[in-house]
């Protein structure tokens, strides 16, 4: 899993600090959950689709670097699929 820094307002620190029971990573992924719905992206398809990349032997970077959006992703892990099938002609 790579890391991104989240900027916490002082206010934000404090909130958390009053509520220690609650899992700030936990609320971090339901916004990007809730990002994904505004763009029409189901996570579970997204996460399979990206499962699927790294069993056709794609790497973390290698995804970011030839992607920009689930349809790129979509594209690149049929695109690999296809090539790896048996040929049907001969």
């Amino acid at each position: 899993m790579q890391s991104r820094s989240v900027t916490l307002e002082e206010i934000d620190e404090l909130f958390l600090q009053w509520n220690g029971h609650i899992n700030a990573s936990a609320l971090f992924r339901r916004a990007l959950k809730d990002e994904m719905q505004i763009r029409d992206i189901n996570p579970h398809e997204f996460r399979t689709l990206f499962e699927q990349a790294v069993e056709q032997g794609y790497e973390f970077d290698d995804i970011l670097e030839q992607t920009s959006r689930i349809d790129d992703l979509e594209h690149l892990v049929a695109e690999q699929a296809e090539s790896t099938q048996p040929s049907t002609t001969e």
